[in-house]
């Protein structure tokens, strides 16, 4: 298999150029926002393979918690914050506040 590495940078410089060539934002305009994209799908990432880990782990007395997470180091990323969250939201919704929230 090719280098995985190169063929994503290879898709995140060409969507860098798409976004410089579509709009009027200077690219340190935009940078802090999609770093933060980066960021937290990343974290939903990790999130969901611990998720998956402490699946039944629970008990009856206690619940899986952020403390489960944060011990696991792992950040806990709330439901509203969750990548396939903001995903589905629907068209006419605010999802740059949602995003800002998450």
């Amino acid at each position: 298999m090719a280098n995985n590495h190169s063929d994503t940078e290879k898709r995140l410089w060409e969507a860098a150029d798409e976004f410089r060539a579509n709009s009027d934002l200077k690219s340190s305009e935009y940078a802090s926002p999609v770093l933060g994209l980066i960021f937290l799908r990343y974290a939903d990432h990790r999130f969901a393979v611990a998720e998956k880990e402490l699946e039944g782990k629970g008990s009856g007395r206690r619940k899986i918690g952020k403390e489960d997470y944060q011990a696991k180091g792992v950040m806990y990323v709330p439901p509203t914050a969750r990548f396939s969250h903001l995903l589905s939201l629907p068209e006419g919704e605010n999802i740059g506040k949602a995003i800002n929230e998450a």
